[in-house]
């Protein structure tokens, strides 16, 4: 069954999936977002998706004076004065897989999925995170070195999939950006001959202690990393430690992984990673520590910043959501800012599909887009200052994956037909990137009425001057609801079930 949903610019080529529509692209034809221009004082502007199938529709009306909504609502003031992080940004990850699907399509599909990651008639994202060697999204385990003992990493060099499915796509993503898209690395094994268990999965870590050859070597692993793309017109704006370092102690871990503790990770960073990142002119890099789940906090982080030598060298926290999910209260994020308010905390992976109970891709799932939008908005207001996405596309399968270990994506490709179908979990996400851009402050939405609302808001405010307000509702009923500005007044308004809505205005 397809229908057509108009999205008020180019319109949804919508098919029915299991409980929403999801939006088939080709190389021909693919849906963009209606833009916005800054409008007049009192005027704002709404985009809205919903389970019944709206997909960032665009609608632009007038603020009012006066209350049309009767009975208990809630009331959303924003308070452009009580303000709190600065966002870094939105976005997602360029793996071996997602250049692997991408590159299966013919060059004007191609064209066009970039385009609706980065371009301004799509979602604009401006994070990117970038694997060094290979991850569990890769067809096979390899690093930048596998020759054992070259210690001077005389063998160093990027890979086939870096020149072939990484490299290229980045490119072509910041050539069509009209933001700079903040790109970061991360690690998921050293080589195997660095470490204990002499393979890059499993349960091992570095040979040695923090200071020892090994650990020097693996710094200088990161340097050539950052140095080789360099040659390519690819600069980092960071970098994180390991990718979820307490995987590598796990017995028999299925994937590539390396363990540390915190305490290893702080004296690496303090002996050998965060000295040679300044040796060679990388001071300025944002290195960020975990990489993990935010059960680990704020453990993890009081132990490294213990050490006045370790914090020096980083800017920020990385966390990704796996044990977010009705286990871990997102109260840990304010615990942990409070703590060290001048470091960053930053989301660095998500997906869905991953759990037993819940695994691979499923089309058209608005459950899983309303999952992101949950987790997107908790960390949001407990001080998290941008989220990236896993893979930003995969094959109907989920993969390709070595190990097996099949997801969802926002974007999925079927090469066979030369299409791509964008989830419900892109809109979503683009309720975000699209209007929150980098530097904007996210700032207080205090609720009256009807205090008991289960309505998520997050509100911001941007460089240029305009209000940001975040609405989701992941009940099934409609509700009606007052948002208030102390300069222009009240929008009369409502959010249909499970629907998310960006608001966007301007005071002067």
């Amino acid at each position: 069954m397809t229908v057509l949903l108009s999205t008020g610019f180019v319109p949804c080529n919508a098919r029915v999936g299991q409980s929403s529509i999801y939006c088939v692209c080709n190389s021909t034809y693919c849906d963009t977002i209606e833009p916005y221009t800054r409008g007049n004082k009192g005027l704002y502007v709404l985009y809205q998706s919903s389970q019944a199938g709206h997909r960032l529709t665009k609608n632009t009306s007038k603020f009012s004076q006066t209350r049309n909504n009767s009975g208990d609502v809630p009331v959303f003031t924003v308070d452009r004065n009580s303000t709190y992080q600065t966002i870094i940004g939105f976005g997602g990850a360029f793996t071996d897989s997602a250049g692997i699907n991408i590159l299966n399509l013919s060059a004007k599909a191609q064209e066009n999925l970039l385009r609706a990651y980065y371009s301004t008639d799509g979602l604009e994202y401006s994070t990117g995170r970038i694997p060094m060697a290979s991850c569990d999204f890769s067809t096979h385990i390899y690093s930048y070195d596998d020759h054992p003992e070259d210690f001077n990493l005389t063998n160093f060099s990027l890979a086939m999939e870096d020149i072939k499915f990484k490299i290229p796509l980045i490119q072509r993503a910041q050539s069509m950006s009209q933001k700079k898209i903040k790109l970061f690395a991360t690690p998921w094994s050293a080589p195997a001959w660095m470490k204990t268990n002499k393979n890059m999965t499993g349960n091992g870590s570095l040979i040695g202690q923090p200071g020892g050859k090994y650990y020097k070597t693996w710094a200088m692993y990161f340097i050539r990393f950052l140095q080789e793309y360099a040659k390519k017109n690819i600069s980092m704006w960071g970098i994180t430690a390991q990718n979820e370092p307490a995987d590598g102690n796990l017995y028999h871990f299925q994937f590539q992984a390396m363990g540390w503790t915190a305490e290893t990770q702080r004296d690496f960073i303090a002996k050998d990673l965060g000295p040679l990142l300044h040796k060679y002119g990388y001071g300025n890099l944002k290195l960020m520590i975990l990489d993990d789940d935010r059960i680990f906090l704020p453990i993890w982080p009081k132990t490294v910043f213990s050490s006045a030598d370790a914090s020096k060298y980083i800017s920020g926290i990385a966390v990704h959501w796996y044990t977010d999910t009705g286990i871990i209260p997102p109260s840990l994020l304010t615990d942990t800012h409070n703590l060290f308010p001048d470091k960053f905390i930053l989301a660095t992976e998500a997906c869905t599909g991953s759990l037993p109970w819940e695994k691979g891709v499923v089309l058209g799932s608005w459950e899983r887009a309303e999952s992101y939008s949950h987790d997107i908005i908790q960390d949001l207001q407990n001080w998290v200052a941008g989220w990236t996405d896993w893979n930003i596309a995969l094959n109907l399968n989920g993969g390709p994956n070595w190990a097996k270990n099949f997801v969802d994506s926002p974007i999925l490709v079927n090469a066979q037909r030369d299409e791509f179908y964008k989830q419900p979990m892109y809109y979503v996400m683009g309720h975000f990137s699209k209007f929150v851009p980098a530097d904007s402050v996210r700032i207080a939405v205090t609720v009256s009425g009807n205090t008991g609302t289960q309505l998520e808001t997050v509100a911001f405010l941007r460089t240029d001057g305009a209000t940001v307000l975040v609405v989701s509702n992941r009940k099934s009923t409609a509700t009606s609801f007052i948002v208030k500005d102390p300069v222009l007044g009240m929008i009369n308004t409502n959010i249909p079930g499970h629907g998310i809505q960006t608001y966007v205005w301007w005071t002067s």
